[in-house]
């Protein structure tokens, strides 16, 4: 093998075993948190707040998104959590799009590389999209396409009726059960993620920046769509799509298509969607993929006639 091309393997693997020992403690983590969440926060509580009965559900759905410092990935346990407490699908829906869109992280960076002008329009977009998104994917149904949970298993006490008595069985502890949930789901989502995270090292690892700052140029036609298919499958941290994005820039590759490829990427991939297989029925992923790739092209268009 060449240098490169043992260099980009080296690549592929420090990605890899990053990626991978990230996502299992954020997924943990993160799974953890909500489940604590759910064990004081009754179901009823959260179904009245994140309603699809209500429009006010959708919108603190898009601002509950956008405080918490989610990527792709890391929003899924989250999602769980909310499919459990049977929120909204609509407003559920809003939460993934928006969550890491419009992550603190995601608009402090954009604030201090692009400044304020460019990240209010970037807010003001994806937060419109993401709400408008979830509601038409209410309307439309797709609520059908999301695959159920297996029925937990509660403990508790125990009565038997044929025998006219009853037995107090010892109350399972809290944290143990809790852990063993997000144990649980982690076991199912383990394959998905794994296979997501090594894709997504072999694009890192072997697809050049140079490959995408060319053929997004500013003269070129299909830029913007360009850039948002090429974002989709890749996993880039917010810490280093801004500054990425930034470089592009100073390539030479329009703002538009910038954008295109930070929202391609940040709202999607390959990773998250796999991870998603778990939780969606075909159908559901691809309209999930249309919207991001929507937003991503209609918002890159925007600011290619603004900015």
């Amino acid at each position: 093998m060449n240098p490169e091309t043992l260099n980009n393997l080296k690549d592929t693997l420090d990605m890899f075993v990053f990626l991978a020992t990230e996502l299992t403690i954020l997924f943990l983590a993160i799974s953890f948190f909500v489940g604590v969440l759910q064990a004081y926060i009754p179901p009823e509580k959260i179904q009245s707040i994140l309603s699809s009965k209500q429009g006010r559900g959708y919108i603190i759905a898009a601002f509950l998104g956008s405080i918490t410092p989610f990527c792709s990935c890391s929003t899924i346990p989250f999602l769980k959590g909310l499919l459990r407490a049977e929120a909204g699908f609509g407003p559920m829906m809003v939460f993934l799009f928006s969550s890491p869109l419009l992550n603190p992280i995601v608009i402090a960076l954009f604030v201090a590389t692009f400044g304020v002008k460019v990240t209010l329009t970037y807010f003001v977009l994806a937060m419109g999209v993401s709400i408008s998104a979830g509601y038409l994917l209410e309307k439309m149904g797709f609520e059908k396409y999301i695959i159920p949970f297996k029925s937990d298993v509660e403990s508790g006490s125990c009565c038997s009726e044929t025998q006219g008595s009853c037995t107090v069985t010892k109350p399972e502890n809290k944290w143990r059960k809790i852990w063993d949930t997000s144990w649980s789901d982690f076991k199912i989502a383990l394959p998905y993620l794994f296979i997501g995270v090594a894709l997504g090292a072999v694009i890192h690892g072997f697809v050049p920046t140079e490959f995408i700052s060319n053929y997004a140029s500013k003269d070129n036609v299909a830029a913007i769509p360009f850039a948002a298919v090429v974002g989709i499958p890749l996993y880039v941290r917010a810490v280093t799509l801004i500054p990425l994005s930034a470089a592009f820039v100073a390539k030479g590759m329009g703002i538009g298509a910038v954008m295109a490829f930070m929202i391609g990427s940040a709202g999607a991939s390959l990773p998250e969607v796999i991870l998603l297989r778990s939780l969606f029925k075909t159908p559901m992923i691809i309209a999930f993929l249309t919207v991001v790739l929507g937003m991503a092209i209609f918002s890159g268009w925007v600011f290619s006639r603004i900015f």
